[in-house]
């Protein structure tokens, strides 16, 4: 699978390169005054400085599996291993979770385990694992 790539604006680069640096221990590559890449666990994150505004609109919730999953949000599917560490070192670091680590589907088809919790700029980030990965597009 190829690496994606996603540009996503923020207003305070330096809180958030911290974040990403130090909560989700993502390596920094390239940057500028005005944008910072990151290697987003094996994808490339470009986070672009801008000027704040009134864009402060209310942010969309969808119902799934009966939690309240925000929209947008964006992350990547971590092997299951890698995502019960990941779940860890995110407890110990005191993240505030939108959506506490559980499993999802359990017993179903897509069965997989989800955690969510914003970023400084209130960014939501989903990470997940599937029990069985060739299930990741079965309905």
């Amino acid at each position: 699978m190829n690496p994606f790539h996603l540009a996503i604006p923020v207003y305070d680069l330096a809180r958030c390169r911290k974040f990403y640096n130090e909560i989700l221990e993502c390596k920094e590559g390239r940057s500028a005054e005005k944008w910072i890449d990151f290697d987003f666990f094996g994808h490339q994150l470009v986070l672009h400085e801008k000027e704040k505004s009134d864009n402060s609109g209310e942010q969309i919730i969808n119902e799934v599996d009966g939690q309240n999953v925000p929209v947008p949000h964006f992350g990547v599917v971590l092997a299951w291993k890698d995502w019960i560490t990941l779940s860890e070192k995110l407890k110990v670091k005191n993240i505030n979770f939108t959506i506490e680590p559980y499993i999802r589907f359990e017993g179903k088809v897509g069965e997989q385990a989800t955690m969510f919790f914003l970023d400084p700029e209130n960014n939501a980030l989903e990470f997940k694992a599937f029990k069985n990965i060739d299930q990741l597009f079965e309905k």
